[in-house]
């Protein structure tokens, strides 16, 4: 019962992206042909509101859901960490044919193929993590 309140919102979260097409094959390959508007337009208002979110958490002090402080930390940034990172996000987002998120959701709806590029996921960061004190940072 601890836990309820979290099966519940990514419930809800699963079937609010569901219902917007964000888990549609189609609708990923149309974004990176650009074809289409549709996953822009939600992408865009997921980082505008983000930033609001980001800010209303920050101005008001706000508590997570189990009544931790939420810390924010400044990230030393390098425009090469952006770019390989971003390369690297994006080819295996465009190969999997859907995002690390959605992922998840694609299993609920009984696409279970997108189990290989899970796996695959938690494989590539097992090995990051193991690896990343040889990598640049």
């Amino acid at each position: 019962m601890k836990y309820f309140k979290y099966l519940i919102l990514g419930t809800v979260f699963g079937i609010t992206l569901t219902k917007a097409e964000v888990i549609s094959w189609f609708r990923i390959y149309e974004m990176f042909k650009f074809q289409s508007f549709h996953m822009y337009g939600i992408i865009g208002s997921a980082v505008v509101l983000g930033i609001i979110i980001t800010q209303i958490i920050k101005r008001t002090n706000m508590k997570s859901m189990s009544g931790d402080p939420i810390i924010f930390t400044n990230k030393k940034w390098s425009i090469s960490r952006y770019l390989f990172g971003g390369i690297i996000f994006g080819l295996g987002w465009a190969m999997a044919g859907a995002c690390p998120g959605p992922m998840f959701i694609l299993v609920g709806n009984g696409y279970l193929v997108i189990l290989v590029a899970i796996a695959s996921g938690l494989l590539g960061t097992y090995v990051y993590g193991r690896i990343k004190h040889k990598l640049p940072h």
